[in-house]
């Protein structure tokens, strides 16, 4: 009889969605839009499911491949153990937009009816990945989209269980994370905490005219030691009438567009602080490889992925006195399968 029943009960649990098919696939919009994007999806966001204790968002990178991102999450949840009570989802933000025979700028995405079309081109401020508004709508940012999938998560009917959410991405997928995490003004309002994880982006958004001077990256370099007395880590930026562009968005916070412009200077610094913030920086992502961008605003922040993500942890740690962490994966290059299956990531997103 116990048997029976126990065996009833297994039946009826709901079981983690791992393909890429469109069984494992859904619509997101957020209200009062017709524009939509896809979501990969482990379990249903409209089904009630009370083994759900965990939630990970993983944004994918320039090349907007969001089902091997999934399949990515989805490893990294089954050496974890954690398939059962983790839903994973990952949006997908495509592109039918850009420069055809241009690398950089060519998008060639097909789009199902409704889908939402993105800027893609790395050196424009209004793109997918810095927040920027849909094609043909100012008024709907990538950033809506988020917000929308961390509502759905928080809804109590549907994953009454769900203590926690992580929203992580890497590269591209980084960049719009770190600046997610400083614009967003649902964090807050959720009820359930929030965490990111920011995964070798190519740039941040600093707050002010600082940048790291060679004093910031000497101080990440184990045994690095300079004469005389030890200059400060970060400067305004000294190259400011050669460079007019470091400190405009997404390098900085002047000339935000659309989603990016509803707070003060004042409250995005504040929100960039107090929100908690892991930094993933690979050990060996020091090469100019997948779409490194080279442009002055960024080369004002340094000159690898490894050395601007260690600078600017310092930066928002040591002048606007926050408690981020940084954590340098050991052999990873610019790689988000070596970063997000490593054993230092997995505790962090699966904590037990």
């Amino acid at each position: 009889m116990l048997l029976g029943l126990l065996l009833a009960a297994a039946a009826v649990l709901p079981k983690s969605c791992t393909s890429t098919s469109s069984d494992c696939t859904e619509w997101i919009k957020p209200p009062g839009q017709a524009s939509r994007i896809l979501v990969y999806r482990t379990y249903p966001l409209e089904t009630k499911n009370e083994s759900i204790t965990r939630a990970i968002v993983f944004v994918h990178g320039v090349l907007r491949d969001a089902d091997n991102h999934f399949r990515t999450a989805v490893a990294a949840a089954f050496l974890a153990g954690a398939l059962d009570d983790t839903i994973i989802v990952a949006p997908r933000f495509a592109s039918n937009s850009g420069v055809p025979g241009n690398e950089v700028g060519n998008c060639p995405d097909a789009l199902a009816a409704d889908e939402a079309n993105w800027v893609c081109e790395t050196q424009r401020p209004d793109t997918w990945r810095t927040g920027g508004a849909a094609i043909g709508n100012g008024r709907l940012s990538s950033f809506d989209f988020m917000d929308q999938i961390l509502r759905q998560l928080a809804r109590k009917e549907i994953f009454p269980n769900l203590k926690t959410i992580v929203v992580a991405g890497h590269s591209a997928g980084g960049q719009f994370v770190i600046r997610y995490e400083m614009l967003n003004q649902v964090h807050d309002h959720l009820g359930i905490p929030v965490s990111y994880l920011v995964a070798n982006p190519s740039s941040y958004a600093y707050v002010d005219n600082l940048r790291p001077t060679p004093s910031a990256f000497l101080a990440t370099i184990s045994g690095s030691t300079q004469d005389g007395p030890a200059s400060p880590a970060f400067l305004p930026y000294t190259d400011a009438k050669n460079c007019t562009g470091y400190d405009v968005w997404p390098y900085g916070l002047k000339g935000r567009p659309s989603y990016a412009s509803a707070l003060t200077d004042e409250q995005i610094t504040k929100q960039l602080v107090d929100r908690p913030v892991t930094y993933l920086l690979g050990e060996a992502d020091v090469l100019p490889l997948g779409l490194f961008d080279t442009s002055c605003p960024a080369i004002a922040q340094g000159t690898t992925r490894l050395g601007r993500g260690l600078a600017f942890h310092r930066y928002v740690n040591e002048n606007l006195h926050a408690h981020h962490r940084a954590i340098v994966v050991p052999f990873c290059s610019h790689s988000q399968r070596c970063m997000f299956t490593s054993d230092v990531v997995l505790p962090l997103l699966f904590p037990k």
